[in-house]
């Protein structure tokens, strides 16, 4: 009965998403333990078989970090972005748009879907210009992207896997936040969802609970509050911006949970906290 139960449960959720498109950001633990990024192909998988169109955007951060670390090659950031010069900017696009990309592509393929690996870079998926008023070298801020691609692949039965890279409108590789990346193909997408996974239960009040949901309005005071800090804040304004450019909702989930994309997504309490304009 409780099997019965939770197909119930999730029944409603699975006829009022389909058709959605679904943007989500993978990154942190989910993205380096066996178990969990088997467990993320094969929720990916489930979402498109229930006629969700899911779109990956992937992050790559610590195994950037341990390949520059290899090479020999120094790294900082500057407020939570990447120093990235043309010798840090060939290791970001090796590690991202090869051995990580191809990595989820091959495990989504595994557990039954097909999926295409993009850098943003393809087809001018995602264009970019400098990050103006720091000096980060080639790190970039996202003003297009080609939701044609996007849609044509979806509709055609693919997930789309993309590495947070852009082609810039000077005809310069950008390297771009992964978070940022994916609220900006979510709002070009007009998505249903903008989840992203963390490391964290979600976005925490002043006595450090999780808080499970919760309108932009409410999300702008905790920022300007100094609740939250950190970290945490890009993500929310990432929610924001892209609510602001049309997204329904966005998501901020714990990665590290088995099976967190769906019990967000098809259970009535979630997991993680969700940010809507209602």
């Amino acid at each position: 009965m409780e099997k019965i139960e939770v197909l119930l449960e999730a029944f409603p959720y699975i006829k009022k998403f389909s058709g959605c498109t679904f943007v989500v950001k993978y990154g942190g633990a989910a993205m380096e333990e066996e178990r969990l990024k088997k467990e993320f192909a094969r929720d990916v998988v489930l979402l498109k078989y229930v006629g969700v169109n899911p779109v990956i955007v992937h992050g790559g951060g610590p195994q950037i970090e341990r390949m520059l670390t290899r090479l020999g090659i120094p790294t900082r950031f500057v407020e939570g972005l990447r120093v990235t010069d043309a010798e840090t900017l060939d290791v970001v696009e090796m590690v991202l748009s090869g051995a990580i990309n191809k990595a989820i592509v091959q495990a989504i393929h595994n557990a039954g879907g097909q999926a295409i690996g993009l850098s943003g870079k393809d087809g001018k998926l995602i264009v970019a210009e400098r990050v103006k008023g720091k000096d980060i070298g080639f790190v970039g801020d996202v003003v297009g992207v080609n939701g044609k691609i996007l849609k044509d692949m979806c509709d055609s039965g693919y997930i789309p896997v993309i590495a947070p890279l852009a082609a810039g409108v000077d005809g310069t590789t950008y390297n771009v936040n992964a978070d940022t990346a994916a609220g900006s193909v979510a709002g070009a997408l007009s998505a249903e969802k903008l989840i992203l996974l963390t490391d964290v239960p979600g976005v925490l009040d002043a006595n450090l609970k999780p808080i499970s949901s919760m309108s932009t309005e409410e999300a702008g005071i905790l920022v300007k509050s100094d609740t939250v800090r950190g970290g945490m804040i890009p993500k929310i304004t990432c929610c924001l911006d892209a609510l602001r450019a049309g997204v329904k909702k966005g998501h901020i989930i714990d990665g590290r949970i088995p099976h967190a994309l769906l019990l967000e997504v098809f259970t009535d309490l979630g997991i993680g906290t969700q940010i809507s304009g209602e």
